[in-house]
């Protein structure tokens, strides 16, 4: 098998911080979005990778390279404008030639990996097989319909959704999808929309297999979603210290110190992770907090936020609930209140009140 990683979107939903980077490449739990992609497909025994890219393409092929730093291949395959999934599947039709393979959204984590559900495909080899989960928003979601076990309606961010199962990023398709994706007109968003092409393996009497997923799954397009991603991700860490933690600084609970990284009269209360390189000082940094390489904290109070690299922090009272850009400076102002809630682009420098 093969598979393809859509990396080409513009992440509209996290401007301004996609105004200067690729979405895919956020860290959460300090590791980008997209390696979390790529590590499961490497588990599900896949090395053959396409990876779609758009207007991000260099960044995203500075950080993911020839994806030997994984033992896959990667094949990058430019889209010229994100004109939907099935647009993605279309122009990827050479690459992968008649192999199955996995579509994978590289903005997507799933925790428990993909590594059962190929394997349910290789064993049940169905023309395609989808993956739902229930979710409380199902208008923003593709939705599926089900009649006795089996996909009988898709309908992309439905207004009056027929049920709760969204569709999760991971499809998993054989070469008749190409038939379907070379049928399907452009819908109202001007988008070749994936769920189109799946009703029309329906409709043609193709079998399309649901699959329920059990555990968690994160779309991380928008801010609270990415938030949450990481707190989830931040449970399942161990504790290691390969910083310098000075003996006036406390460390409680599940808390990575990364190589280089000083924390000097603070307290980092996990589960957290503190990037290397980076310094924390006279700071309390609470749960659920990532902080990325080279960022600097003096003097402040974070929680439940990530704060990407390069980034500067200083005297301010309490930061809660953020996403913090790269190479930001956020300092404090004679003024106040105490607390504020931010989603800073990158290189953007406040002064707070």
């Amino acid at each position: 098998m093969k598979a393809l990683i859509l990396a080409g979107g513009e992440g509209t939903r996290l401007r301004p911080i996609t105004h200067t980077s690729a979405k895919q490449l956020i860290p959460v739990a300090n590791k980008p979005v997209l390696f979390y992609a790529i590590e499961a497909i490497k588990e599900a025994g896949i090395e053959d990778i396409g990876i779609i890219v758009g207007y991000t393409k260099d960044e995203i092929k500075a950080a993911v390279r020839d994806g030997s730093d994984w033992g896959v291949k990667v094949t990058y395959i430019e889209q010229e404008a994100p004109l939907g999934l099935a647009h993605a599947v279309k122009i990827a039709q050479s690459y992968l030639g008649e192999k199955p393979f996995v579509m994978f959204l590289g903005d997507n984590i799933i925790k428990e990996g993909i590594t059962p559900l190929v394997k349910e495909f290789v064993r049940k080899k169905p023309n395609a097989q989808i993956l739902l989960a229930r979710v409380k928003d199902p208008q923003r979601f593709g939705v599926a319909e089900l009649r006795d076990g089996k996909v009988v309606r898709l309908i992309e961010k439905p207004k009056e959704p027929p049920s709760d199962l969204a569709l999760v990023g991971v499809y998993m398709f054989d070469k008749h999808v190409f038939e379907a994706v070379n049928n399907i007109k452009p819908s109202w968003r001007n988008e070749f929309e994936i769920t189109d092409a799946i009703q029309y393996l329906i409709d043609h009497g193709y079998n399309v297999q649901p699959h329920i997923i059990n555990g968690w799954w994160k779309d991380t397009g928008k801010l609270e979603d990415l938030l949450e991603a990481n707190r989830l991700l931040l449970e399942d860490i161990k504790s290691k210290c390969k910083g310098f933690v000075d003996s006036t600084s406390r460390l409680i609970g599940k808390v990575i110190i990364e190589e280089g990284a000083e924390v000097l009269n603070s307290t980092i209360r996990g589960p957290a992770v503190i990037g290397a390189d980076s310094k924390i000082v006279n700071s309390f940094i609470g749960p659920f907090t990532s902080i990325y390489y080279q960022v600097t904290i003096m003097n402040s109070e974070i929680e439940h936020s990530i704060v990407l690299e390069k980034s500067v922090i200083s005297d301010i009272a309490r930061i809660e609930d953020s996403l913090i850009g790269k190479n930001v400076e956020v300092s404090k102002s004679p003024l106040k209140p105490k607390a504020y809630r931010l989603m800073l682009g990158d290189s953007s420098k406040v002064g707070v009140l």
